[in-house]
């Protein structure tokens, strides 16, 4: 009971904390400037929806396969279909009940594939500590593509903070050290804490990282996340072109961009308001796009994969029953 008040707890803030960053956002605008977001957001080319959403569902789809590979680990074997339908009922979960997905699109997938609920978590564990890796790494890749326009942003901002002149090397420096000092930091309390609940978390996900690296379809696991990353990236790049403003920015903007609002969708219950408000940081700054429209692109992507995710899920939740009824009849006749 204390566990489920303190999840609801923490739901309650962090999503409250998501509806004040978009309050915020919207209320330092002017009415003009509200005007403007509106035109702006309206003046996206409808016909780029139609690649976004494609790839979109591509990397959902990618993301139902990879996990096939994890239970395979597991002896486990579902189809592709009910797996694809369990991930999006899962996601469409999370947007209602934070970290409610997992259990869901476990229970859904053990309840139609007649598969234990409790042997699959692992694969969750595996999963989300191997995707925390990739976006590490994405991170540190964008940033050091990208290190000059970074610099710059951050060293006016230093300038602007105190009266002295930040150099690049400056700011570098503070940015490989604050680097150094996290991963240090995470060593340490994984080491004094080794039976908390932080240490536990980080054993957990170091030994799913490592799982992963044992599997006997590890390359095509690779291969399958490097390709649903990059379908995350393509959706915003896509995303980018649709819009006047922005159309002229390239992929590294759009790494940048990935990177930024995936932090987002961490931090608060499906990104509202974090996601947005991150996006329109780097599009405003680094890349020089003005707050209007950088603030309409964020408020735009978020949107389009929320709605994707929603349709999706609600679709999953209405067909799935009826394929599993269609698949049972015919190997009922398959099996006289």
């Amino acid at each position: 009971m204390k566990k489920a008040l303190v999840t609801i707890l923490k739901y309650v803030i962090f999503l409250g904390l998501g509806i004040w960053i978009a309050y915020h956002m919207l209320h330092q605008l002017t009415e003009q400037q509200r005007s403007d977001l509106v035109d702006a957001i309206e003046s996206i080319n409808p016909w780029y929806l139609i690649p976004i959403s494609i790839v979109g569902f591509f990397s959902h789809y990618i993301r139902a396969v990879r996990w096939r590979y994890l239970l395979e680990t597991i002896d486990l074997h579902p189809t592709k279909t009910n797996t694809m339908f369990a991930v999006m009922i899962g996601y469409v979960t999370n947007l209602a009940i934070p970290r409610a997905g997992e259990v869901a699109k476990c229970t859904v997938l053990a309840k139609y594939e007649n598969m234990p609920a409790h042997k699959m978590v692992g694969t969750i564990v595996a999963e989300r500590a191997w995707d925390v890796l990739c976006l590490v790494v994405i991170a540190i890749a964008a940033f050091l593509m990208e290190i000059k326009r970074i610099n710059d942003y951050f060293a006016d901002i230093m300038v602007r903070l105190k009266d002295k002149i930040a150099t690049h090397q400056t700011v570098l420096f503070l940015s490989i050290a604050g680097l150094v000092l996290l991963i240090g930091v995470l060593i340490f309390v994984y080491r004094k804490n080794k039976e908390s609940k932080i240490g536990l978390l980080l054993k957990e996900m170091s030994h799913g990282i490592l799982s992963i690296f044992n599997m006997k379809k590890k390359w095509q696991f690779l291969g399958l996340s490097v390709l649903m990353w990059f379908m995350y990236l393509l959706q915003i790049y896509i995303g980018l072109k649709s819009l006047h403003d922005t159309n002229a920015l390239s992929m590294m903007a759009a790494l940048v961009v990935l990177v930024y609002g995936s932090v987002g969708l961490i931090v608060i219950p499906g990104g509202i308001g974090a996601y947005p408000y991150l996006v329109k940081q780097m599009l405003s700054g680094p890349y020089h796009i003005a707050e209007v429209p950088a603030q309409a692109f964020g408020w735009i992507a978020w949107a389009l994969q929320t709605v994707l995710i929603i349709i999706l899920g609600l679709l999953s939740l209405l067909l799935i029953h009826s394929y599993n009824k269609k698949r049972n009849a015919q190997a009922s006749v398959d099996s006289e």
